[in-house]
């Protein structure tokens, strides 16, 4: 009987579910306290699905309701260096902060962790015919991007988020936005140059 799996793809596919089993232990790293006290009792309610066809972008609803992805280099995000923290569009839970981002030369923001560990959820994904680790917002469920662990230290993670799924606070802004309690995370930052 012959395989419909063109010749050689099973293996291939064999050693990309093998390394996607492998990177998830290593995709745990370190555990990382919170910088900040934070109440993990808060909730941010998902709004219904009519009431997100007219609040978010096409793109946005695609992205965090369709577990799409945005083009690399050509989002809000991949590039901004404001102090502040990223929330998500959809519930407006924190999810991840200014502090924690890096140039990863892939054209999507990048963190070494999330702002509140308890808001960020990780899934086995395996479309696209590999393994990997969806990271969706607790409370919104919506998709933020992935995670791999070929980031820089302390914690070896890079978690490759698509802007459509945030929305920035800035560091300035923080204590009107209703995200007071992670001022402290930026107490010590330099005022950005006009």
């Amino acid at each position: 009987m012959k395989s419909w799996v063109p010749k050689g793809t099973a293996f291939a596919l064999m050693l990309v579910v093998l390394a996607g089993g492998c990177s998830r232990h290593a995709v745990a790293g370190p555990p990382i306290a919170d910088e900040v006290a934070v109440d993990t009792s808060k909730t941010y309610p998902k709004p219904s699905k009519a009431e997100l066809k007219k609040k978010l972008t096409e793109l946005q609803y695609q992205v965090t309701q369709e577990d799409g992805t945005e083009r690399p280099f050509a989002n809000a995000f991949w590039d901004n260096k404001q102090a502040g923290i990223y929330v998500d569009v959809v519930s407006g839970e924190p999810l991840f902060s200014s502090t924690h981002k890096f140039e990863s030369g892939t054209g999507w923001p990048s963190f070494t962790r999330p702002l509140v560990s308890d808001h960020v959820v990780e899934k086995t994904d395996s479309s696209h015919l590999m393994v990997r680790t969806e990271v969706r917002s607790r409370h919104g469920d919506s998709h933020l991007g992935h995670v791999f662990p070929d980031g820089p230290a302390p914690t070896g993670l890079r978690y490759c988020i698509n802007s459509a799924s945030l929305r920035f606070v800035a560091a300035d802004e923080l204590e009107a936005s209703g995200y007071a309690e992670f001022l402290p995370l930026f107490a010590d930052e330099e005022p950005l140059p006009d």
